[in-house]
């Protein structure tokens, strides 16, 4: 006789238990969902939040008990089991269950993919040399503390994004000396318009940063083991204790892909986070969505806001609660003592408008796109963050002479 083997149920899978997958799990529980919810994460620490890994936690401001979302007897207390350690490495759509990496197939009623991306890698030699670092998870953050405690005084940052100058900030405050590397001819390029980016090549440099824009590497080199330098393409080298690649991510979709959902970069999902597989949602990093704000082209959108507005969209339309997608997109920054806080979708922008004194540290970066304000970059402005989010989501149509006063409130400039 067969032996009888019952495969495990969950009404709701979460698989990913970052940002989106618990405010997932959260939200559920907040919309009056009674069934049984269970998260499936990759890492073994209950979910935390990953931007202070390349700020507050790798600066050691905050401990790891700061950063974690909620603390650990919450989960317990909302009935959300956490399967920590756990990969699912396929998906059965027809017959709605999950195999994980050892083996355990799990039913679900509903599946929300949230599992974001893993650090894009370098494509040339060296990458793989101890001391060549990502920061996206705890442990990336851990070891690169254990080489900065072991004594390690010269870092190589390469990538001229977020993550890269985050880490290049706070690397100065141990006394590294810091060379970082964009390959494009100013930072921030695909993401703030020149004079954000100019601005912050002037900070980073005024904080002994050797910045180069324009650099381009052969290889990483090592002695075999660990990484000893960066060469160049002219053939220079630089001398490296340590190197940090913030390159951008890969979104981690492959199961649902060969499962048969549509996608690309990204897994497709439609205005209530629902992929083309049926009870199938994605949300967050890994998620390809038509966007209002982006005239709405379909893009992935990066952030901790998208992760949590889109968990609540899923899980509200798993409640029978449908309410379309239509956050608006923000994002922030800490690099030294500069907040920067980003309203909006600046790409495709055909003018910027600049409020405000660069030389004063606090300063507004207002993106117009035909005439209409789409998006704002602030830094140590508060007060225009918050008043421009309404000018973004009206996009509201003013003249540039008159946005460009940074005497005059954004508040009064609305109709």
């Amino acid at each position: 006789m067969p032996g009888n083997t019952q495969i495990e149920h969950a009404d709701v899978i979460i698989v990913g238990a970052g940002h989106g997958g618990a405010q997932a799990a959260i939200a559920l529980r907040q919309n009056g969902f009674e069934g049984r919810v269970l998260v499936i994460g990759r890492e073994p620490e209950i979910p935390y939040e990953r931007p202070p890994l390349s700020k507050e936690y790798l600066a050691r401001e905050k401990t790891f008990e700061r950063i974690c979302i909620r603390p650990e007897q919450f989960w317990a207390d909302k009935a959300i089991e956490m399967r920590l350690s756990s990969e699912v490495v396929s998906i059965d759509p027809a017959a709605h269950t999950v195999k994980l990496g050892d083996g355990t197939q799990v039913q679900y009623g509903k599946l929300i993919w949230a599992t974001g991306g893993d650090p894009r890698r370098l494509s040339c030699m060296g990458t793989d040399l101890a001391g060549v670092h990502a920061v996206r998870t705890k442990e990336d953050a851990d070891r690169l503390m254990r080489e900065l405690d072991a004594g390690a005084k010269r870092a190589v940052v390469i990538g001229g994004g977020y993550i890269g100058l985050e880490a290049a900030a706070v690397l100065t405050k141990f006394d590294v000396h810091v060379t970082l590397l964009e390959a494009l001819p100013r930072v921030l390029a695909r993401v703030a318009g020149e004079s954000l980016s100019e601005f912050y090549q002037a900070e980073h440099r005024a904080h002994g940063v050797d910045l180069r824009t324009g650099a381009a590497m052969d290889c990483i080199e090592g002695d075999g083991v660990k990484v000893t330098g960066v060469r160049m393409a002219d053939g220079s080298l630089l001398a490296a204790d340590i190197v940090i690649v913030g390159i951008g991510i890969i979104p981690c979709i492959g199961p649902l892909i060969i499962a048969g959902a549509a996608g690309g970069n990204g897994v497709d999902v439609d205005e209530f986070c629902r992929t083309s597989l049926p009870d199938v949602y994605a949300i967050g990093d890994c998620a390809a969505h038509a966007n209002d704000f982006a005239d709405g082209a379909v893009i992935r959108l990066e952030s901790v806001q998208n992760a949590n507005d889109m968990a609540t969209t899923a899980a509200k339309d798993i409640c029978g609660v449908s309410v379309p997608y239509k956050a608006t997109p923000w994002f922030w920054s800490n690099q030294y003592d500069l907040r920067l806080q980003t309203v909006g979708l600046s790409t495709g922008h055909d003018n910027a408008v600049l409020r405000g004194d660069p030389a004063t540290r606090s300063f507004s970066v207002v993106y117009l796109k035909g005439g209409k304000v789409i998006a704002l970059d602030c830094v140590n402005m508060v007060k225009d963050y918050v008043q421009g989010k309404k000018l973004v989501e009206t996009r509201a149509q003013i003249a540039p002479e008159l946005l460009a006063d940074a005497g005059v409130p954004l508040k009064e400039m609305l109709a």
